[in-house]
Order: C-alpha cells, then sequence, then structure tokens
C-alpha cells in the first residue's frame, strides 16, 4: 500500500467556500476508481486548528502501487495542475492500515516522526505497527496508517476521525470536505485482528 498526500497553500483572501464546492462536486468521481482504498478532500482554515493560512489538500491511501501508478499517466491530475498548479506529492511505504468502528470520518489527522539514526528499524517498524492497530481501535477512529519514507527516514502517521482529537497527540487536523472511499471496507478490521490474536493465545 502507498500513502499520497499533497497540499495547496491558499491566498488570504481566498474564499474557501469554493474549495468546498470543488469537494463536493468532484468528490463522486474518485468512487470508484481502481486500487483505490480512501481519498480524502482537507481543508485547513485560517484560525481553526491552529492553522496560520488557508489550505486545500488531498490524502490518499493506495491499495497496489499500479493505481497510484494510472492516477499519474491517465490525465487524473489534471484539473488539479490546471487548477492550482503542479503539487509536489509526499510518498509514503504503507506499514500498516486498519479500519475503526466508527461511521462517517469527519477530520484527519497527520503526524511527522523522524527516525533518528541510530533507531534500530525493524524494532521501530514492528512498534509503529502496533501503535497504529492499537490507535484504530479508538471507538471515533474510521481508520488508521502508518508509512514511511525511506529517503528522508521518516514516519507519517494518518488518523481519520468521526471527532475531533487532541492535535498534541493526533498530529496536524483537517477538516474532510469529503471522503471518497471505494476500498475503504477491504481494510482488515482492527477489532478483528485483536479478536484473532486473543484466541490464538487463549
Amino acid at each position: 500500500m502507498i500513502i499520497t498526500h499533497y497540499a495547496h497553500r491558499l491566498p488570504a483572501d481566498y474564499d474557501v467556500d469554493i474549495i468546498r464546492k470543488r469537494a463536493k462536486a468532484r468528490g463522486h468521481l474518485f468512487d470508484g476508481i481502481p486500487e483505490l482504498c480512501f481519498k480524502a478532500f482537507l481543508l485547513r482554515e485560517r484560525g481553526r486548528f491552529g492553522a496560520i493560512a488557508n489550505e486545500y489538500s488531498s490524502l490518499y491511501l493506495w491499495r497496489k502501487d499500479d493505481g497510484f501508478r494510472d492516477f499519474l499517466v491517465d490525465g487524473r491530475t489534471k484539473s488539479v495542475t490546471d487548477s492550482f498548479g503542479r503539487p509536489q506529492i509526499e510518498t509514503r511505504f504503507a506499514l500498516d492500515a486498519h479500519r475503526g468502528r466508527a461511521g462517517e470520518a469527519r477530520y484527519a489527522y497527520t503526524n511527522e516522526q523522524d527516525i533518528a539514526p541510530d533507531t534500530d528499524l525493524t524494532a521501530a517498524f514492528a512498534a509503529e505497527i502496533e501503535r497504529n492497530r492499537e490507535r484504530a481501535l479508538a471507538p471515533d477512529i474510521v481508520a488508521a496508517a502508518v508509512g514511511v519514507d525511506a529517503r528522508s527516514w521518516k514516519l507519517t502517521r494518518v488518523l481519520l476521525s468521526a471527532h475531533e482529537l487532541d492535535p498534541a497527540e493526533a498530529g496536524t487536523a483537517y477538516e474532510i470536505l469529503h471522503l471518497a472511499k471505494p476500498l475503504l471496507d477491504t481494510l482488515p478490521a482492527a477489532h478483528a485482528a485483536t479478536e484473532e490474536r486473543a484466541h490464538a493465545f487463549a
């Protein structure tokens, strides 16, 4: 799986209702994209969640890299580049992704952590996978994922939540304007994985 995220900083006087209407109008176009677990249309609005500027961004979780490849080559980025210019797409290889029990996702959170040079990577990745699965068990979580940038050695934690979370713990907060979720239900359920492990050790 691959996590991708790109953002567009908007002028201070930009009418963010334009972004809300764009997400509403275009959201359904992503409901049938192959190999896409979800795409979140995100907004950070100046003065909210500690944001100092308006920002529109898109967050994806791809089940297979072919889906991301096709997204790049079949012209789906044209509407973005025509409207906002060519974005810098942050790409992470997903270490883990699980569904939670919550229903509608209204907020997204991203949190980056540097991996120190002397860190045991095997142990660090195992700990992050376990942490992600535990986080997905929280009652307000729709989905949780964690990925790694193997160039800069950073971890990126992603949460989709039904309710606002503590940003000091969860990270940078976004309002979800629309969540396209073609394959979200194919992610393993965190509670099911926990129950399976409990039975294995019973």
